[in-house]
């Protein structure tokens, strides 16, 4: 005659079991020392990473809602472990009973197990893989984090660069080209105001320069609209097209403006 797991004189000692019985079952005894141990099955669940529905099937004996065969012996090794009893006999009371219970060979792998998600076994290849896993992607991430700000560092030493050979090579003023040859004034003004110095582009719809390089005073030029402009920083430029001012905020990335702009 075997115990009934839940029957109340399986917890009515207060001695551990230092045997498993000769009829006792596996799921059982590992239940009755848990108990004699005070130990609470959610703090064993949370310790051991298993589940309390599998942890509870377990010590219930109830092989047909765990995984297969292999799985449960390898909870029952882990079980026994944190329990300090010896797994042996438990295992060997497993292989005896779980044909009777299940119909199955100890080897079997059940199917439609209604538990999906298995318990972790501490240790296992799938926890080391996971964990090596999550430090190459942490890695790879701190890498291309590095890469980024390393880019960003040389184009910024570049446009400084940049900057300063257009300051060495050309003089302080820019270069304003006037296409009219002296004649009357025609076609759109634009001007232009800077609060500091920097480099500016601009070309009309003829294809006229009318300016290029660097520059830290007004300029007042004529042309065709649309005007081609490029300024290297607009926050230090006022623009006005035919005394009309226009706002450059709506084409400024990273400081820099390059639009074309029309009456």
């Amino acid at each position: 005659m075997e115990v009934n797991p839940n029957s109340p004189q399986s917890n009515g000692s207060s001695v551990a079991p230092n045997a498993l019985g000769n009829v006792q079952r596996p799921g059982e005894y590992l239940r009755q020392v848990r108990i004699t141990q005070k130990l609470e099955l959610d703090a064993v669940s949370s310790e051991l990473n298993i589940p309390i529905k599998t942890l509870t099937a377990l010590e219930q004996d109830d092989y047909k809602s765990l995984p297969e065969a292999t799985f449960i012996k390898g909870y029952y090794r882990t079980y026994a472990k944190y329990l300090k009893v010896d797994a042996t006999n438990i295992i060997q009371r497993f292989d005896d009973i779980y044909a009777n219970d299940t119909g199955l060979l100890p080897n079997h792998a059940l199917n439609n197990s209604p538990i999906k998600i298995m318990g972790k076994l501490p240790g296992s290849n799938r926890d080391r893989n996971r964990k090596w896993l999550k430090r190459g992607l942490i890695a790879l991430a701190v890498l291309v984090v590095i890469g980024l700000i390393v880019a960003a560092v040389q184009g910024m030493s570049s446009d400084s660069s940049n900057d300063d050979a257009v300051a060495q090579d050309a003089s302080s003023e820019v270069q304003v080209l006037n296409m009219d040859g002296g004649s009357a004034v025609s076609g759109d003004q634009l001007t232009l105001t800077f609060n500091r110095p920097t480099s500016v582009h601009i070309v009309d719809s003829t294809g006229k320069v009318l300016a290029t390089g660097r520059q830290a005073s007004t300029l007042n030029l004529n042309g065709e609209t649309p005007f081609q402009i490029r300024l290297d920083d607009a926050t230090a430029v006022s623009l006005s097209l035919n005394n009309e001012s226009i706002s450059l905020s709506p084409y400024t990335v990273n400081g820099k403006a390059e639009f074309r702009l029309s009456r």
